[in-house]
């Protein structure tokens, strides 16, 4: 007699399949009530126009319309490309060179690997609101800084001028997520078979030759990760530093799609608008980045 029958309880043979299915089954019911339902119903309300407290009414796809004639808008996706390339740009080259400074055998170096960390850690309010402060023009630091070595030319109200707070804000961000980006890195640098490094070596390679031609080609993989993180943070995690240091000004200038968003919903009272600038951003935020997972597997099958 089988084990099952010796329990005395009987038990529905499910299968590989079945049992999976009832494993995943309640993170599936998650998924379903608070990501693809609301998903659903704010496409809906895109197609409407609702002040979010009367009945929406139905108005096709004016909304999207509206997005093209919408200066301020179109000005917020503007930033948003701004935001995007500055950070991709930073954070990777920065990043890598983190990395390969943390990698090296310093004394300290757990000390620094968590000094760089520690920024991740902190909320996005905190990071605004210290920076905000930094940049005051009347006692920030970076201002009191450039007085004691002389630069008084260079001191300015760095999120007040159009010209540059956007620039300002950008150097935010970067700094929280350094520590982050940095340690996937440090993590691909320490799968690099250390036999390749000293084969390069016997070849007489120099050391910029040995990052070119051995260490950047293997983390390729890890570069488009990081890409990836990064491109959909800088369209959809930037709201909170925006807000804090800048809500959206001086005249729009750091305005994002985002603070755009929420202003339309919140104190506009157009929420069907607001739906229709998230799903824009959406698929936005999609294409570019199936075109790198594109790019990425391309890339591999070649190699």
């Amino acid at each position: 007699m089988s084990g099952r029958a010796h329990s005395g309880k009987w038990r529905p043979d499910l299968g590989d399949a079945g049992a999976a299915a009832v494993m995943i089954l309640p993170a599936a019911i998650l998924f379903a009530l608070f990501i693809f339902w609301p998903f659903l119903r704010a496409l809906w309300l895109s197609l409407h126009s609702w002040d979010g407290f009367g009945a929406p009414s139905w108005i096709g796809l004016l909304n999207y319309q509206r997005l093209l004639d919408d200066h301020i808008f179109l000005g917020a996706l503007e930033n948003n490309a701004i935001f995007v390339v500055g950070v991709v740009v930073l954070k990777n080259v920065l990043g890598l060179g983190v990395a390969l400074l943390l990698d090296q055998a310093v004394r300290g170096r757990a000390f620094f690997r968590a000094a760089a960390f520690l920024p991740v850690t902190m909320s996005f309010v905190a990071v605004g609101l210290l920076w905000a402060w930094i940049y005051n023009p009347v006692f920030g630091l970076l201002n009191a800084a450039l007085e004691t070595v002389g630069l008084e030319s260079w001191t300015r109200a760095w999120l007040g001028d159009a010209q540059i707070a956007l620039y300002a804000i950008i150097l935010v961000d970067v700094w929280k997520w350094l520590g982050f980006h940095a340690v996937i890195y440090l993590a691909g640098l320490q799968t690099i078979p250390p036999e390749l490094y000293e084969s390069a070596i016997a070849d007489g390679a120099g050391r910029w030759q040995r990052f070119w031609h051995v260490t950047l080609p293997l983390l390729t993989p890890i570069i488009f990760i990081n890409t990836i993180l990064i491109l959909s943070g800088a369209f959809v995690r930037n709201f909170d530093l925006v807000y804090v240091m800048t809500r959206g000004g001086p005249n729009h200038a750091t305005e994002v799609v985002l603070t755009d968003m929420i202003r339309e919903a919140f104190l506009g009272g157009s929420m069907g608008y607001a739906s229709a600038m998230g799903f824009a951003l959406f698929l936005i935020v999609g294409a570019l980045s199936a075109g790198l997972v594109l790019l990425m597997r391309q890339r591999s099958l070649d190699v």
